[in-house]
């Protein structure tokens, strides 16, 4: 499990937006790129190349579910 105080320095690579941990993935909050990094084994994967992008509604389903703004 990731801890608050890691969560509170990462941000997402490409844009240094905020980082919301959704499960075994963390997602970035930046609409544009709505990116989404796997968690292996406690450890964050946080490259570009290997995240995915989430689709509009799927990344506004998990910015509600965290209480962030859409």
């Amino acid at each position: 499990m990731i801890s608050k105080e890691l969560l509170d320095i990462l941000c997402c690579p490409e844009t240094k937006a905020e980082l919301v941990l959704d499960g075994d993935f963390l997602v970035s909050t930046d609409k544009t790129t709505r990116r989404r990094y796997r968690i292996e084994q406690d450890i964050p994967v946080l490259l570009i190349d290997e995240s995915e992008q989430l689709d509009l509604a799927t990344w506004e389903s998990i910015m509600k579910k965290h209480g962030k703004q859409v």
